[in-house]
């Protein structure tokens, strides 16, 4: 087929999606390039692959490919009985099977001065489809969401697919990653349907103070929904079993029919596993405090040793040692180093030079600041640093 104007003919393929105006989610596709997923496996490729030294990866959040960090046996065996009951061989409920959704309340009742039920609990696909789940279930014409800056892309992510629009708060790194209190006043108006805060943080590795949490609000003020997974502190995400629970004393999520609308998304799409469903209550009972304080024996080196070894390093900063979490967040000066222009760029030539992968801030709103995660072997992590470091010496301005 020839176009007007001497222009040069369309292919069969041309003309056919032409004729259909078919085409791809350009949101989604723009979304999903944004992820930390997408923008470190552009990382990784640069990494040569025949190079002398193995990756190390100090950029994903993964701690289950380490022996150090294996879950516990409680949590295998649970898995073994649950397939072979044959009990958890059907489809399950919608929002779960019932004795997940207890334990899980039960659980998450000991932190807060409330009595939640199995009633207050749906059971996901891990924490991201909560996400997905609870911003689909607020969006509505004209709604706001106040994320922290910086944050999780999957929110943003999430936002995008449903319209709503994201106004970002900061987290101050001279004050612990404390959220600007002052700054959710000013961005919050009629049309926010919520404030997301993350406790500990991903990705500063701080831990919110209970009498800055008491400045803002808890549920007997304004509902809250709590979304977690059993995924890093029992080091399993591939399990994929998450939650939302309500904390709703006063029965507005009720009343404005959000529940309702919980309940139907979860109708319309995909449960857990059920056979780890039917694990879960042998997993969060049974489970001894030795295991969650061997792992954060570790993690608690871990992060001593990242932050050690970061004060000596003269381009990056640390403003505050992480408290929680598998994470820190550094601040890059690029007025210590030279031929590197941002954060992308000092990622990408330090797998390239050296084969370890971080993540650059700019993929979580922060620009020229890095998150690095020490949920590795010590013996990796040790190594990765170290190769950090001779990196930042070897570009140094002098």
């Amino acid at each position: 087929m020839e176009k007007e104007n001497g222009a040069k003919p369309l292919s069969e393929v041309e003309e056919m999606t032409e004729r259909w105006h078919f085409g791809h989610n350009k949101a989604a596709a723009a979304a999903g390039g944004r992820s930390i997923r997408a923008t470190l496996s552009k990382v990784i490729s640069s990494v040569d692959e025949k190079g002398p030294r193995p990756l190390i990866p100090l950029g994903h959040g993964d701690p289950s490919v380490f022996p150090s960090f294996r879950t516990t046996p409680i949590a295998e065996e649970a898995i073994v009985e649950a397939v072979r009951s044959a009990q958890f061989n059907n489809y399950a409920p919608t929002n779960g099977v019932l004795p997940a959704r207890r334990a899980v309340a039960e659980y998450l009742s000991k932190d807060i001065p409330y009595k939640l039920s199995p009633d207050d609990v749906f059971l996901t696909v891990g924490c991201a489809q909560a996400i997905d789940i609870v911003i689909a279930a607020l969006a509505r014409p004209d709604a706001n969401i106040l994320l922290p800056r910086p944050g999780y892309p999957m929110y943003e992510a999430r936002c995008t697919f449903y319209n709503v629009e994201m106004r970002r708060f900061d987290l101050l790194p001279d004050q612990g990653w404390e959220i600007d209190l002052d700054q959710v006043e000013k961005l919050a108006d009629e049309n926010t349907v919520a404030i997301v805060v993350i406790n500990p943080n991903n990705p500063s590795g701080s831990v919110l103070k209970y009498q800055h949490m008491e400045e803002g609000v808890f549920g007997d003020v304004v509902p809250v929904l709590t979304l977690g997974s059993i995924s890093k502190r029992w080091v399993v995400p591939g399990w994929r079993l998450g939650w939302i629970a309500t904390t709703d004393p006063k029965g507005i999520l009720r009343k404005t029919k959000v529940v309702d609308s919980i309940r139907s998304i979860l109708d319309i799409t995909i449960n857990p596993v059920t056979f780890i469903q039917g694990a879960m209550p042998q997993i969060i009972e049974k489970t001894h405090d030795d295991f969650f304080k061997n792992i954060i024996y570790v993690l608690r080196n871990a992060s001593e040793l990242c932050y050690n070894t970061i004060k000596g390093i003269k381009c990056i900063a640390c403003p505050h040692k992480p408290e929680g979490s598998m994470f820190v967040m550094v601040k890059l000066n690029l007025s210590y180093v030279v031929d590197i222009s941002d954060d992308v760029d000092f990622c990408f030539k330090l797998a390239k030079e050296e084969s370890v992968i971080i993540c650059p801030g700019s993929v979580l709103e922060m620009k020229n600041w890095l998150r690095i995660t020490f949920a590795v072997e010590p013996a990796s992590l040790k190594a990765g640093l170290e190769r950090l470091k001779s990196f930042c010496e070897r570009h140094e301005k002098h």
